[in-house]
């Protein structure tokens, strides 16, 4: 399966932050919308960086409440690893076990078209799964 094909199932939304914005501002937006990550970007468009509940509880854990105030640029990845609509799921599960990572956002033409978390990687496999052990069964009970 390809990315364009889950994100037409999950939806194109992304959730972006000013990189100026406060890392509490960061926190509020996580917790509204129920996710793990943010894209950073000044735009909406332009990827910057990401940030996610695990950068926030890291630095909070070595600075202290002070934190809170920073902008998000001071805890952000800058290193994005991001990828095309038209690769495959299964190259994304490589590259997420291999960097250890849970959220890569979908860029085309240097602009940021969705998200992809582990979670829908996960729940895509799930879908496929079924769908095989539908068949299976089909197949099986028309004999």
């Amino acid at each position: 399966m390809r990315i364009d094909a889950l994100l037409q199932r999950k939806g194109q939304s992304v959730a972006t932050i000013a990189p100026a914005a406060t890392v509490g501002d960061a926190l509020g937006h996580l917790a509204e919308r129920n996710i793990g990550a943010l894209v950073v970007s000044s735009d909406g468009s332009r990827v910057e960086g990401i940030v996610s509940e695990r950068d926030v509880v890291r630095r909070l854990h070595s600075h202290g409440p002070a934190t809170l105030a920073e902008p998000v640029s001071e805890i952000m990845s800058s290193e994005v690893h991001t990828c095309t609509p038209e690769a495959e799921v299964e190259s994304l599960v490589s590259l997420m076990t291999n960097r250890r990572i849970r959220h890569v956002p979908v860029v085309r033409d240097g602009s940021l078209v969705g998200i992809v978390s582990i979670g829908d990687v996960v729940k895509s496999r799930m879908d496929e799964l079924e769908a095989d052990r539908q068949a299976l069964v089909d197949y099986i009970y028309a004999r």
